[in-house]
């Protein structure tokens, strides 16, 4: 093990121990039938939906964090791509680190201070190199909770005049939040993890997970600086979404 600095886009500099060297992944294959599977209405519910992602791409990505086989996932009913990043072996995998991460061009191109998305991504990928195997799911089509960039930005106008976030999309006729994660159990299970220790805040998350049959063993705080710019929003959703915040996250 080396220890390298790579820098925080945030200003931030976060010093992790990383392998130089990183061992190549194996191939996965999507599973056709999911087993072990009950007969309640529930489990079909669920079980029906983990047969709607389909593997489409496959390749490797040399990051700064390190190698990553990537793997495209598409919804079949609805044709959102997830990316989803794998370092190391996590097939038939225990304890997996794994992040779901929701799109947010503004904060994880940008930089956007409004939110802390692109912060929690970038140190999820430090946590996941410096442990040399976990798994990023970014998940497409949840810019905005799901309400799509022009109407982020239009939100964003309303909590220039004083809304909050929720407020903010509920004034434009939209649902506070419309985003799922059915699709991402169902890559966790096509990828054959068998539990997780997950990097979130948000209830939902485990939520799903637990009841697509993926344990949650862990979580794992990502402790991103407040800052003046993100405050509200970061109050509003332990508010009103009750996203789980210890006293330093």
């Amino acid at each position: 093990m080396s220890d390298r600095a790579l820098p925080l886009f945030s200003g931030f500099l976060l010093k992790l121990p990383i392998n130089d060297r990183h061992a190549a992944t194996p191939s996965y294959a999507v599973q056709e039938n999911m087993k072990n599977v009950s007969d309640s209405p529930a489990a079909t519910a669920v079980a029906a939906h983990e047969e709607c992602v389909e593997l489409v791409a496959k390749a490797t990505i040399p990051t700064r964090y390190g190698v990553f086989e990537s793997h495209v996932y598409r919804v079949t009913s609805t044709g959102a791509e997830h990316l989803t990043l794998v370092m190391g072996d996590v097939s038939h995998g225990e304890s997996v680190l794994c992040r779901l991460h929701s799109e947010c061009v503004t904060g994880d191109v940008f930089g956007s201070y409004r939110c802390d998305c692109g912060e929690q991504l970038d140190l999820a990928m430090r946590y996941i190199a410096a442990e040399n195997r976990g798994i990023l799911l970014y998940l497409r089509g949840h810019e905005g909770r799901g309400i799509g960039l022009a109407n982020k930005i239009r939100a964003y106008a309303l909590q220039e005049q004083g809304y909050d976030t929720v407020d903010a999309n509920l004034h434009l006729g939209l649902p506070d939040d419309a985003r799922e994660y059915d699709s991402a159990a169902a890559i966790l299970r096509a990828l054959d993890v068998r539990s997780v220790r997950l990097m979130s805040n948000n209830p939902s998350k485990f939520d799903t997970l637990r009841l697509h049959g993926i344990p949650v063993c862990e979580r794992v705080a990502l402790a991103i600086p407040m800052r003046e710019e993100n405050e509200r929003y970061i109050k509003t959703k332990q508010a009103r979404f009750g996203h789980y915040f210890e006293e330093n996250e």
